[in-house]
């Protein structure tokens, strides 16, 4: 449902994504971890249409997202890691708008609509102005809007930013059901324990290149360690941590 061949992006000198190849199937929770800067986020606005590649394709659903923007979008539900919303508009609204951009409307969006609310907890606020609403329920409803036309492909970047621990365990459910329903879920975190037990599969990104991807079991083999979690896995792969780096690390 993700296929990256030859992903290229440059900001003046700087190489933020560098050659990126990958292909992510359906049924899939796909994590893309990498340290700071190391063009996780400039991956994530290139599948979702917001950047142009400088070189390379993205397709979603083979529908190519720079030749057939709108093919390619309809699959898509995407989560920014920061997300702009209209606060001049209702929970209630802007599920309504968000629909409407994919042509939905009618009585069938106004259930899914409901349905989303509920899920969240968010009926009670659903005529309320978002600028009234806290930082975790804006989380909620820009979740909720990338859900409201049941994309076949969601990409979440740091999903658990400003929810409470109950609405992280309804989320980590929800993407649970959602690849198991056939849905292909991109998701880019710094919370190593959500991606290890959350993703089925794993790419670790570097200086904007793929430095080892697979499952994580696969992960321990490119890193030569075995039985290790995630966190040690992933200090030892990534470039600049020395082993006492490390040693510091998991004794903190």
């Amino acid at each position: 449902m993700i296929r990256l061949e030859g992903l290229r992006k440059r900001y003046g000198d700087f190489t933020a994504v560098d050659g990126l190849d990958l292909e992510v199937g359906s049924g899939v929770i796909f994590g893309l971890l990498g340290p700071n800067g190391a063009g996780k986020t400039t991956t994530l606005r290139m599948i979702a249409g917001i950047l142009e590649p400088d070189a390379g394709t993205v397709e979603l659903g083979g529908h190519d997202i720079v030749q057939h923007p709108k093919a390619a979008r309809a699959l898509l539900g995407f989560v920014p890691d920061r997300p702009f919303v209209y606060e001049k508009l209702t929970g209630a609204e802007l599920l309504q708008f968000t629909a409407g951009l994919y042509g939905l409307d009618g009585p069938e969006i106004e259930a899914r609509i409901d349905e989303l609310l509920d899920l969240w907890d968010l009926a009670p606020w659903r005529d309320q102005l978002i600028e009234s609403y806290s930082h975790g329920m804006r989380q909620k409803i820009i979740i909720s809007s990338a859900l409201i036309h049941r994309p076949k492909v969601l990409v979440v970047d740091e999903p658990m930013v400003g929810l409470d621990p109950r609405s992280a365990r309804l989320l980590k459910d929800l993407l649970r059901s959602y690849a198991d329903a056939g849905g292909t879920a991109m998701v880019s975190t710094h919370t190593l324990e959500l991606a290890e037990t959350l993703c089925d599969r794993l790419a670790v990104i570097d200086r904007g290149r793929i430095v080892a991807q697979g499952t994580l079991d696969d992960l321990r083999r490119t890193a030569a360690i075995d039985a290790a979690g995630l966190e040690e896995v992933f200090l030892r792969i990534t470039r600049g941590a020395t082993d006492a780096e490390i040693d510091r690390a998991l004794e903190a």
